[in-house]
């Protein structure tokens, strides 16, 4: 392939991915959502956070990764699935890769893998608000 023809292609490819990027961006900072970073293998050492917007679709917790193309929710968990196993802060480098003032929340997911979730003060008060305001039958763990 050309050199020129190659230059060419970055040069329109680069700008429609910055678009895309920043239209998916204001789409999902309108349509609300809080700051939260994941890890969805926390027992894996090489496991890193990933920060994301949060929000409350009815019985389910999506999850947008921040640096994704994705117009889909990158993660989707329902929340008669999740149980709360435990609740730590940040240790060593966790507190440089998740949202300021987080407190950590390792959550069971129906047969899955656990998942650690990290939120602030006030995306944690409404997660637990959202995660008892289950329907009646559902039992809610505190770890």
């Amino acid at each position: 392939m050309d050199v020129s023809l190659m230059v060419l292609w970055l040069l329109l490819a680069v700008p429609l991915v910055a678009i895309w990027y920043a239209m998916r961006w204001v789409r999902m900072r309108r349509g609300g959502g809080v700051s939260v970073a994941l890890r969805w293998r926390p027992d894996d050492s090489r496991e890193s956070w990933h920060l994301g917007i949060g929000r409350y679709e009815g019985e389910e917790f999506v999850w947008y990764r921040v640096w994704s193309l994705r117009l889909k929710p990158d993660r989707v968990y329902r929340r008669e699935n999740l149980e709360i196993a435990d609740r730590r802060d940040p240790e060593g480098y966790e507190s440089y890769a998740v949202p300021a003032g987080s407190k950590v929340l390792r959550c069971e997911s129906g047969g899955e893998h656990p998942i650690e979730i990290a939120m602030g003060p006030g995306a944690l008060t409404g997660f637990l608000s959202w995660l008892e305001s289950a329907p009646p039958g559902r039992r809610v763990h505190w770890g």
